[in-house]
């Protein structure tokens, strides 16, 4: 367990977390690995979990009718994948899939979700690390939707 803890307080998105903290986090941390296609979740199944990217890319897709999965986003090491884990109904809204081989930590989010009711400090913790990623993953997708429909004349 002392690697992985080890592992997780290292990596980026966790850079900065305090000891207790982070021992608290790697209690519901596992490795994973997926290989290329394999998805790591789908739209509407239950968000349990989020990975931390330790090698690989992830690719974030939507269902568009008509034309199959369009990816939206691409993550790459150190970055973070799953953010719906945090809000109520706990559902994903989009699908991630492996770009070749990915190594990951998974963090078991119900796991975590009772840690942070039960220690608002980490809750406030993760708070202050999850919402920076949804405001830029907003923004780059804003930035798409300019993209891909314009500026009206």
């Amino acid at each position: 367990m002392e690697g992985l803890e080890r592992v997780v307080k290292e990596h980026p998105f966790f850079a900065g977390l305090g000891e207790e903290f982070g021992n608290l986090v790697s209690g519901c941390a596992k490795n994973t690995r997926f290989e290329a296609g394999q998805y790591l979740f789908h739209e509407g199944d239950p968000a349990d979990q989020f990975y931390l990217i330790r090698h690989g890319r992830v690719a974030l897709e939507l269902a568009a009718p008509g034309r199959g999965a369009l990816t939206f986003l691409t993550l790459n090491e150190g970055d973070i994948v799953g953010v719906s884990w945090l809000v109520p109904p706990y559902r994903w809204t989009d699908d991630a899939r492996a770009i070749g081989l990915v190594r990951a930590i998974s963090i078991d989010a119900a796991c975590l979700r009772r840690k942070c009711e039960a220690d608002h400090d980490l809750g406030y913790e993760m708070m202050k690390r999850f919402v920076p990623v949804l405001v830029q993953r907003l923004e780059a997708t804003r930035l798409q939707i300019l993209d891909v429909y314009g500026v009206p004349a």
